[in-house]
C-alpha cells in the first residue's frame, strides 16, 4: 500500500511539473495581438521569412519567432496605443498611410530606428490598421 502511495505521489509531482512548464511556455509565447483579422509572424532575421495565418495561436507552434503583426478593419490606431500604454516617438506619412512608431513598457523586444528604441509600429490608412512588434515587416 505504501509503495502505491509513493508511486501515485511521484506521478502527481511529475504531472504538476509538466503542467507548470507548459503553462510557462504558453505564457511567454502567447501572441501579443490576439484580436486581429489576419496575422503575420516574422521568423529569423529576414522579412522573407514571414508566416501568414488566420490564427494568432499558430505562434505557439513556430520556432524562432522574432516579431508579429495583426491587421484590423477600420482605424484602430488610437485604441491599440491605449491598450499598450504606448508613447508615440515619431510618425511618418506616405501614400495616405500614417505610420506611428511607438514605445510601450509592456512589450519587450525593440529595434533601434534613428537612435530611438521602437517596439510598437502601427500603420493606418483609415480603412485598415496594422500593428506590429517590434515593427511591421513586409509592408502595409
Amino acid at each position: 500500500m505504501r509503495r502505491l502511495f509513493i508511486t501515485i505521489k511521484t506521478f502527481a509531482i511529475a504531472a504538476l511539473a509538466v503542467a507548470c512548464i507548459l503553462f510557462a511556455y504558453v505564457l511567454f509565447r502567447s501572441p501579443v495581438f490576439a484580436d486581429g483579422d489576419r496575422y503575420e509572424f516574422y521568423r529569423g532575421t529576414s522579412s522573407e521569412e514571414i508566416v501568414l495565418s488566420r490564427s494568432p495561436y499558430e505562434k505557439l507552434f513556430l520556432a524562432d519567432v522574432r516579431g508579429e503583426s495583426a491587421r484590423y478593419s477600420g482605424n484602430r490606431a488610437q485604441e491599440i496605443m491605449e491598450r499598450f500604454g504606448a508613447q508615440i516617438l515619431f510618425t511618418e506619412e506616405a501614400a495616405g498611410v500614417v505610420n506611428y512608431y511607438c514605445y510601450s513598457p509592456f512589450l519587450k523586444d525593440a529595434v533601434s530606428i534613428g537612435g530611438v528604441r521602437v517596439n510598437l509600429h502601427i500603420a493606418c490608412d483609415g480603412e485598415e490598421t496594422a500593428a506590429g512588434t517590434p515593427i511591421i515587416f513586409g509592408g502595409f
